[in-house]
Parts: C-alpha cells; sequence; structure tokens
C-alpha cells in the first residue's frame, strides 16, 4: 500500500470503513460526496478514487470537496460521460471495488461500502462477474450470500443473478441445507421464513416437486441447530404480507425477484445489500446508477440506502 498525502488513515476510535466509487458515470460520486459530512461523525471513510477523477467528478457537480475527504488512490484517467455505458468507467468501478477489498483482506479498514456499479459498462470492460458479491465469492473462494432489505425486513437469496429457467435446476437438499445453516450463522437469527418456489408451494407435488428438497433442507438445518429456526416451505404469495412480516424480519426467497420485488415495492429507499459469510464485511446501496439523474441539477439524490448501508457495515462489524 502506498503512503502518501491522499491516504492517511486518522488514528480514532471510529470503524473504518473503505468505500469503492461505483461507476463514475452515474450518481455513487454525488452521493458520497453529499453524505461524507453526516458518515463521517460515525466511522472514517476512506474513498478509492484518485485525485484526478475526484477533481473531475467535482467540477462537473459543482461542489466543492468536503474536508477529510480521505483518498485511496485507485489508478486510471478517463473522461466521466454522464450517464453513459462505458467500459473505462466499468473498469475504473471495478478497479476501485478491488482496493477496497484488498483494504480490507489487509486489515486496514474494518469494512467496505460499496456504490453502485453498471453491469454493462463491468461486460463491456471485459469483466466476467457480473456483479460484487461474485467477484467476493471467487476472490475469497467462500460462498457469500446476498442479503437485502432494512431494519424492517430482510431477504436472502438461494439462487441471484441466474436466469429463471435455471432456477429450478439449483435448488438441491444439500446446497440448500448448508445455505440455511450458513445464513442463520452470520445474522443470529431465531427465526427465518423460508418461500417455496412454485404457486401454493407445489399443492404437495401437483404443481412442482421442488418443495419437496426445500422440505427437507429445513428440516435437517432445525435437527442441526436442535430448535425451529426455519419455517417453510411458505407460500410465495403470502409470505410478504403485514402479518407475516409482524413474524418474521428475516426471509430466504429462492430466486431474485420473488424475493426483491415486495422489498422494493415496500421499502425501496431504505434498503441496503450485504455480503454474508465471508472473511470480510461488505454493504452495498440497493440502488443503481440511475443514470436518468446522474449529474443533473435539481436531481434530488437520495443518500438514505447509502447511509443505511454504513451503519449496518458497523453493526455487523460489533456483531463480531
Amino acid at each position: 500500500m502506498k503512503n502518501n498525502s491522499t491516504f492517511n488513515i486518522q488514528h480514532s476510535t471510529l470503524k473504518k470503513i473503505a468505500i469503492s466509487i461505483g461507476d463514475l458515470n452515474g450518481v455513487g460520486l454525488e452521493i458520497a460526496l453529499k453524505a461524507h459530512n453526516e458518515i463521517s461523525t460515525f466511522c472514517e471513510p476512506i474513498y478509492c478514487i484518485n485525485e484526478t477523477m475526484l477533481a473531475q467528478g467535482l467540477k462537473l457537480l459543482n461542489i466543492e470537496k468536503p474536508s477529510n475527504f480521505n483518498l485511496y488512490p485507485t489508478k486510471g484517467e478517463f473522461e466521466i460521460k454522464p450517464s453513459k455505458v462505458t467500459k473505462k468507467s466499468g473498469k475504473y468501478s471495478y478497479e476501485s471495488f478491488f482496493d477496497a477489498i484488498k483494504l480490507a483482506k489487509k486489515g486496514k479498514v474494518d469494512a467496505i461500502t460499496t456504490l453502485p456499479i453498471n453491469k454493462q459498462s463491468w461486460s463491456e470492460a471485459g469483466i466476467k462477474y457480473k456483479g460484487h458479491t461474485e467477484v467476493l465469492r471467487d476472490f475469497f473462494g467462500e460462498d457469500a450470500i446476498m442479503m437485502l432489505g432494512c431494519d424492517k425486513m430482510f431477504v436472502a437469496l438461494f439462487t441471484e443473478h441466474i436466469p429463471l429457467s435455471k432456477v429450478c435446476d439449483s435448488i438441491k437438499t444439500k446446497k440448500l441445507l448448508q445455505f440455511l445453516l450458513d445464513f442463520q450463522r452470520s445474522v443470529k437469527a431465531e427465526k427465518v421464513c423460508v418461500l417455496g418456489l412454485n404457486p401454493h408451494a407445489g399443492d404437495g407435488g401437483v404443481l412442482g416437486e421442488e418443495e419437496v428438497k426445500i422440505i427437507k433442507a429445513i428440516k435437517e438445518a432445525n435437527d442441526t441447530l436442535g430448535k425451529k429456526v426455519f419455517y417453510g416451505p411458505v407460500v410465495p404469495d403470502i409470505a410478504f404480507t403485514k402479518h407475516n412480516r409482524e413474524n418474521f424480519k428475516y426471509f430466504v426467497a429462492m430466486y431474485h425477484d420473488q424475493g426483491l420485488g415486495p422489498l422494493k415495492a415496500l421499502y425501496f429507499d431504505e434498503s441496503i445489500n450485504a455480503s454474508l459469510n465471508l472473511p470480510i464485511i461488505r454493504t452495498s446501496v440497493d440502488h443503481g446508477t440511475a443514470f436518468d439523474i446522474a449529474y443533473k441539477k435539481d436531481s434530488h439524490i437520495n443518500t438514505t440506502s447509502y447511509i443505511n448501508a454504513i451503519k449496518e457495515a458497523i453493526k455487523l462489524i460489533e456483531a463480531r
């Protein structure tokens, strides 16, 4: 790691959080700048971006650099093109993320929080991964768990960024069992609602047989824990009703949109993303690059998800 004037971790009691800056053609930098003073009251942020790229973004936004805006100088220079998909912005967002990972792995920071990347930009840059979680899973050789939500409700995804056509074949009893045990160990939940896959949770096999595997995984997980933690498979269309949300804070969905559709309908601005079951702590905003409002005047950028992601990182640090 370089020791220079732009990277100078303060000796304070605040937790140190590395911020990967995300796609600079999107809203990530503006979010970081607008929220800096607030989050600096409860953590020490280190932003993975170099002075040249920061200066360019500040000029486009017509914003002054905040005080104590500590940088870890991610290498690379390119022209920021607001609201555009470009391979250079994709590559830089990946390099920023990788710098944050390295800081956490070396113990230089307590956790990382990621601002949004653009999957198409990553693809154009030749990056094989579809998102942050896949990078972390490969880098650490661990089965990272993607969990999204807020204090009111969290949803863990058994399958993530795969086509819907492949979900059925992905549901295996042994794999789901390990997922459930890893998830419970990560969040220490006392009650978890596990969704079925098919309408009516299969109706006893009439509408699909995947629930047989889910039932077996739930039973074996509860037997392993010596107590009833996992409930289900719950019929998907009633899993997120008000009554059920009053009984459960944690949910396990079988596929991406099954869990995230209801979550975002209920708590879009508040929700965050967390990667569990890893040697490091990583949280993120639960939204994209918002190219439609990036670098636009009067865009009313909402920083709630980002601030909540920082707060959740601190909670996870303190829970270890």
